[in-house]
């Protein structure tokens, strides 16, 4: 669930060794794309998934804001108003 205060769920990588973990929030993420939210809409390039949450009416943008980063880097979570959400995607 996401809190109605959040506006923002920004993942973290961290390098141990040979390894990259991933923190709480991206886990987070993982389980709210999979399991709460619902997709609505992809961006041209399909790296940019709009969501909305069913409790809240929501709209919640996931983006990899390291994209320099292999694999995208760490996911990122951002509520977006109806008005930004149409701007970028259109009819939702």
């Amino acid at each position: 669930m996401i809190d109605s205060k959040e506006s923002q769920i920004r993942g973290k990588w961290t390098v141990i060794g040979n390894n990259v973990e991933a923190d709480a929030n991206c886990l987070r993420i993982e389980r709210l794309i999979k399991n709460e939210l619902h997709e609505v809409a992809r961006d041209p390039s399909g790296w940019d998934v709009l969501y909305i949450d069913p409790v809240d009416a929501r709209h919640w943008e996931l983006t990899y804001p390291d994209s320099e980063l292999h694999g995208g880097g760490p996911p990122m979570l951002k509520h977006l108003t109806k008005e930004e959400a149409r701007s970028k995607y259109g009819t939702i």
